[in-house]
Protein backbone atom coordinates (compact mmCIF):
# COMPACT_ATOMS: atom_id res chain seq x y z
CA UNK A 1 0.00 0.00 0.00
CA UNK A 2 1.60 3.59 -0.88
CA UNK A 3 1.62 6.43 1.40
CA UNK A 4 -0.19 9.43 0.72
CA UNK A 5 1.50 11.83 -1.15
CA UNK A 6 2.90 14.89 0.33
CA UNK A 7 2.95 18.16 -0.90
CA UNK A 8 6.40 19.08 0.01
CA UNK A 9 7.63 15.32 -0.24
CA UNK A 10 11.22 14.70 1.31
CA UNK A 11 13.85 15.28 -1.56
CA UNK A 12 16.00 12.48 -2.05
CA UNK A 13 12.91 10.59 -1.61
CA UNK A 14 13.18 7.02 -3.78
CA UNK A 15 10.48 6.23 -5.51
CA UNK A 16 8.31 3.38 -5.45
CA UNK A 17 8.75 0.38 -7.91
CA UNK A 18 7.30 -3.37 -8.62
CA UNK A 19 8.93 -5.84 -10.63
CA UNK A 20 7.79 -5.07 -14.13
CA UNK A 21 7.39 -9.24 -14.92
CA UNK A 22 5.86 -10.33 -11.68
CA UNK A 23 3.29 -7.41 -12.65
CA UNK A 24 2.50 -8.83 -15.93
CA UNK A 25 2.16 -12.32 -15.28
CA UNK A 26 -1.50 -12.28 -14.23
CA UNK A 27 -4.02 -10.95 -16.87
CA UNK A 28 -6.21 -8.06 -15.10
CA UNK A 29 -10.01 -9.13 -15.69
CA UNK A 30 -11.56 -5.34 -14.09
CA UNK A 31 -12.24 -2.81 -16.59
CA UNK A 32 -10.52 0.56 -15.89
CA UNK A 33 -11.49 4.21 -15.84
CA UNK A 34 -8.63 6.07 -17.05
CA UNK A 35 -8.45 6.17 -21.08
CA UNK A 36 -11.45 4.00 -21.01
CA UNK A 37 -12.94 5.07 -24.33
CA UNK A 38 -13.24 1.96 -26.08
CA UNK A 39 -16.68 1.99 -26.18
CA UNK A 40 -16.68 5.44 -27.71
CA UNK A 41 -16.58 6.13 -31.86
CA UNK A 42 -14.28 8.49 -33.11
CA UNK A 43 -16.12 12.09 -33.19
CA UNK A 44 -15.91 14.13 -36.53
CA UNK A 45 -13.40 16.98 -35.65
CA UNK A 46 -13.50 20.44 -36.67
CA UNK A 47 -10.48 21.38 -39.30
CA UNK A 48 -8.86 23.57 -36.73
CA UNK A 49 -9.03 21.35 -33.71
CA UNK A 50 -6.25 21.45 -31.08
CA UNK A 51 -3.45 19.96 -31.94
CA UNK A 52 -0.71 19.15 -29.32
CA UNK A 53 3.14 18.05 -29.27
CA UNK A 54 4.23 15.05 -27.11
CA UNK A 55 7.81 13.81 -27.62
CA UNK A 56 7.64 15.38 -31.49
CA UNK A 57 4.46 13.55 -31.86
CA UNK A 58 1.30 15.49 -32.86
CA UNK A 59 -1.73 14.65 -30.90
CA UNK A 60 -5.06 15.71 -32.06
CA UNK A 61 -7.87 16.67 -29.84
CA UNK A 62 -10.58 13.92 -30.32
CA UNK A 63 -12.80 13.38 -27.69
CA UNK A 64 -14.02 16.28 -25.01
CA UNK A 65 -16.71 15.85 -21.92
CA UNK A 66 -16.65 17.23 -18.12
CA UNK A 67 -13.44 18.35 -17.93
CA UNK A 68 -11.88 15.66 -19.82
CA UNK A 69 -9.57 16.23 -23.31
CA UNK A 70 -8.65 13.49 -25.23
CA UNK A 71 -5.86 13.46 -28.30
CA UNK A 72 -4.62 10.63 -30.44
CA UNK A 73 -1.97 10.92 -33.12
CA UNK A 74 -3.04 12.18 -36.50
CA UNK A 75 -3.34 8.31 -37.96
CA UNK A 76 -4.64 6.38 -34.44
CA UNK A 77 -7.96 8.23 -34.57
CA UNK A 78 -10.32 5.46 -33.78
CA UNK A 79 -11.40 6.12 -30.31
CA UNK A 80 -12.01 2.04 -30.26
CA UNK A 81 -9.12 0.86 -31.11
CA UNK A 82 -6.04 3.68 -30.28
CA UNK A 83 -2.81 2.83 -29.26
CA UNK A 84 -1.43 5.93 -28.01
CA UNK A 85 -3.46 8.67 -25.94
CA UNK A 86 -2.82 11.94 -24.12
CA UNK A 87 -5.68 12.89 -22.02
CA UNK A 88 -5.97 16.19 -19.81
CA UNK A 89 -8.31 16.34 -17.09
CA UNK A 90 -8.74 19.86 -15.64
CA UNK A 91 -10.16 20.20 -12.05
CA UNK A 92 -10.97 23.46 -12.02
CA UNK A 93 -11.67 23.40 -8.44
CA UNK A 94 -8.57 22.23 -7.15
CA UNK A 95 -6.64 25.52 -6.55
CA UNK A 96 -3.82 24.64 -4.05
CA UNK A 97 -1.05 22.22 -3.41
CA UNK A 98 -3.06 20.15 -0.47
CA UNK A 99 -6.28 19.51 -2.98
CA UNK A 100 -3.68 18.64 -5.72
CA UNK A 101 -2.49 15.86 -3.81
CA UNK A 102 -5.48 14.81 -3.01
CA UNK A 103 -6.53 14.53 -6.71
CA UNK A 104 -3.69 12.52 -7.01
CA UNK A 105 -4.36 10.07 -4.28
CA UNK A 106 -7.82 9.22 -6.02
CA UNK A 107 -5.74 8.20 -9.34
CA UNK A 108 -3.43 6.57 -6.99
CA UNK A 109 -6.65 4.35 -5.68
CA UNK A 110 -8.29 3.96 -8.90
CA UNK A 111 -4.91 2.33 -10.61
CA UNK A 112 -4.43 0.27 -7.50
CA UNK A 113 -7.95 -0.79 -8.04
CA UNK A 114 -7.52 -1.62 -11.34
CA UNK A 115 -4.24 -2.37 -12.36
CA UNK A 116 -0.55 -2.97 -10.69
CA UNK A 117 1.36 0.57 -9.58
CA UNK A 118 4.66 0.51 -11.16
CA UNK A 119 6.29 3.90 -9.48
CA UNK A 120 4.91 7.12 -7.60
CA UNK A 121 6.94 10.13 -7.25
CA UNK A 122 6.91 13.66 -5.75
CA UNK A 123 8.35 16.50 -7.05
CA UNK A 124 8.59 18.99 -3.90
CA UNK A 125 7.38 22.26 -3.94
CA UNK A 126 9.58 25.25 -4.80
CA UNK A 127 9.39 28.98 -4.00
CA UNK A 128 9.10 29.07 -7.70
CA UNK A 129 6.35 26.19 -8.39
CA UNK A 130 3.89 23.90 -6.27
CA UNK A 131 4.48 20.29 -5.70
CA UNK A 132 4.09 18.01 -8.64
CA UNK A 133 2.61 14.23 -8.53
CA UNK A 134 3.80 10.68 -10.87
CA UNK A 135 2.12 7.82 -11.24
CA UNK A 136 2.89 4.99 -13.08
CA UNK A 137 0.81 2.02 -13.68
CA UNK A 138 -0.01 -0.74 -16.14
CA UNK A 139 -4.26 -1.52 -16.51
CA UNK A 140 -5.80 -3.71 -18.14
CA UNK A 141 -8.50 -6.65 -19.23
CA UNK A 142 -8.33 -9.59 -20.42
CA UNK A 143 -8.35 -8.12 -24.10
CA UNK A 144 -5.34 -5.71 -23.39
CA UNK A 145 -2.82 -4.01 -21.56
CA UNK A 146 -2.33 -0.43 -21.12
CA UNK A 147 0.78 1.83 -19.69
CA UNK A 148 -0.59 5.10 -17.87
CA UNK A 149 2.12 7.67 -16.73
CA UNK A 150 0.08 10.59 -15.00
CA UNK A 151 1.52 13.93 -13.96
CA UNK A 152 -0.81 15.70 -11.75
CA UNK A 153 -0.13 19.24 -11.76
CA UNK A 154 -1.24 23.08 -11.30
CA UNK A 155 -1.55 24.79 -14.66
CA UNK A 156 -2.05 28.24 -14.00
CA UNK A 157 -3.56 27.71 -10.72
CA UNK A 158 -6.02 25.22 -11.73
CA UNK A 159 -5.66 21.29 -11.15
CA UNK A 160 -4.78 19.18 -13.92
CA UNK A 161 -3.92 15.40 -14.28
CA UNK A 162 -1.74 14.92 -17.34
CA UNK A 163 -1.95 11.52 -18.55
CA UNK A 164 0.07 9.68 -21.34
CA UNK A 165 -1.36 6.02 -22.15
CA UNK A 166 0.14 3.07 -24.57
CA UNK A 167 -2.17 0.31 -25.12
CA UNK A 168 -1.19 -3.37 -26.59
CA UNK A 169 -4.45 -5.25 -27.35
CA UNK A 170 -4.79 -9.22 -26.92
CA UNK A 171 -4.12 -12.14 -24.79
CA UNK A 172 -1.26 -12.91 -23.62
CA UNK A 173 0.26 -9.66 -24.03
CA UNK A 174 2.46 -9.61 -21.20
CA UNK A 175 5.76 -10.03 -23.02
CA UNK A 176 4.96 -7.20 -25.46
CA UNK A 177 4.24 -4.59 -23.09
CA UNK A 178 7.43 -5.69 -20.89
CA UNK A 179 9.50 -4.63 -23.59
CA UNK A 180 7.93 -1.48 -24.90
CA UNK A 181 8.19 -0.45 -21.18
CA UNK A 182 11.87 -1.05 -21.26
CA UNK A 183 12.20 0.68 -24.70
CA UNK A 184 10.18 3.63 -23.80
CA UNK A 185 9.08 4.01 -20.35
CA UNK A 186 11.77 6.06 -18.98
CA UNK A 187 11.79 8.49 -21.54
CA UNK A 188 8.16 9.11 -21.09
CA UNK A 189 7.97 9.70 -17.74
CA UNK A 190 10.91 12.07 -18.60
CA UNK A 191 9.15 14.00 -21.34
CA UNK A 192 5.92 13.98 -19.17
CA UNK A 193 7.37 15.56 -15.96
CA UNK A 194 9.30 17.91 -18.06
CA UNK A 195 6.48 19.28 -20.63
CA UNK A 196 6.10 22.68 -20.69
CA UNK A 197 3.74 25.05 -21.65
CA UNK A 198 0.86 22.30 -21.30
CA UNK A 199 -2.12 23.45 -23.46
CA UNK A 200 -4.20 26.12 -20.55
CA UNK A 201 -6.84 25.49 -19.41
CA UNK A 202 -9.12 28.21 -21.22
CA UNK A 203 -7.94 26.70 -24.44
CA UNK A 204 -8.77 23.46 -23.14
CA UNK A 205 -12.55 25.07 -22.04
CA UNK A 206 -13.08 25.99 -25.69
CA UNK A 207 -12.95 22.49 -27.15
CA UNK A 208 -16.82 21.55 -28.35
CA UNK A 209 -18.20 18.67 -26.02
CA UNK A 210 -19.42 15.49 -27.32
CA UNK A 211 -22.21 14.18 -25.54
Amino acid sequence: MFGDFDTQAPEGAQPTRLQRRQMLATSLAAMFMAGQTGARAAEPRKADALTISFRGTSFVHRWSKDGQHEFTPQGDADLKAWRDMVTLNVHEAVTQGEQLATVANKVLGNYQQHGKILQTRSVPRTPERPAEHLIVAVLGTPQLLEAVFARCLLQGGTGMVAVVSHRVYGKGVGAEMSDWLKANGSQVEQALMAWAPLPSVAALKRLNSVA
